[in-house]
């Protein structure tokens, strides 16, 4: 499932799109001030980010301003109150990928953070389609002919940045910080990983030296 980071100092409204969100299949890490946002970034990465505007230690812009600088391109959409021009402006210019004003229709987000997924992983639709097998997007679910393919936590979070970066070479250390978060870094437990994704129909190839890459269908 698409891992989304919610920004919301507002308990109600965080509480409420969290179960929302839930309900329709993503996993969401809930943060109330920029502080927590930043500690939750440096822990695990996420597809979306959801940012309220007007929360506690600093605002959302200056919050995006510094992921940005630090390299970090998750998508984002504000979520905010301010409706004026100059607002909408610097929400662009700091790097937002999208701007909802509050309030808003609940179909209305779901239809904007399927669309930036989409983006994410240069598909039209939330299926890519992959030989026998097809993969969705907003779920991290492959399926073949008889049904879902039952992966390990891991190697859903490998399978998704694949084929995010399809076509790609992905180095080593990059695939390592991908399951950094639950201390499996080592190449030995990362070949594993390879290994069954290659079982279940991935043409996985291996760059000697350098990486891994996941062939297009």
């Amino acid at each position: 499932m698409a891992r989304i980071l919610l920004v919301e100092d507002d308990p109600i409204l965080s509480e409420t799109l969290a179960e929302l969100l839930e309900a329709d299949g993503y996993s969401l890490t809930l943060a109330a001030t920029a502080t927590e946002a930043l500690d939750a970034t440096y822990k695990q990465e996420y597809e979306i980010m959801l940012l309220d505007v007007n929360i506690p230690d600093f605002n959302g812009f200056e919050l995006l301003t510094m992921l940005r600088n630090s390299g970090n391109t998750t998508p984002c959409i504000f979520l905010t109150s301010l409706n004026d021009i100059a607002s909408l402006s610097r929400g662009f210019e700091v790097g937002a990928d999208d701007y909802l004003k509050k309030p808003f229709d609940f179909d209305e987000l779901l239809v904007r953070i399927g669309a930036l997924l989409r983006k994410s992983f240069s598909a039209k639709s939330n299926e890519i389609k992959y030989h026998s097998l097809v993969y969705k997007i907003t779920t991290n679910e492959l399926l073949n002919s008889t049904g879902l393919v039952l992966l390990a936590p891991l190697e859903k979070k490998l399978l998704s940045l694949f084929f995010k970066r399809i076509n790609e070479t992905i180095t080593k250390q990059e695939l390592l910080h991908e399951l950094d978060s639950v201390n499996e870094s080592s190449e030995g437990a990362l070949r594993v990983y390879i290994a069954k994704l290659r079982r279940v129909g991935l043409e996985i190839q291996t760059m000697k030296g350098i990486g891994y890459r996941l062939v297009k269908a």
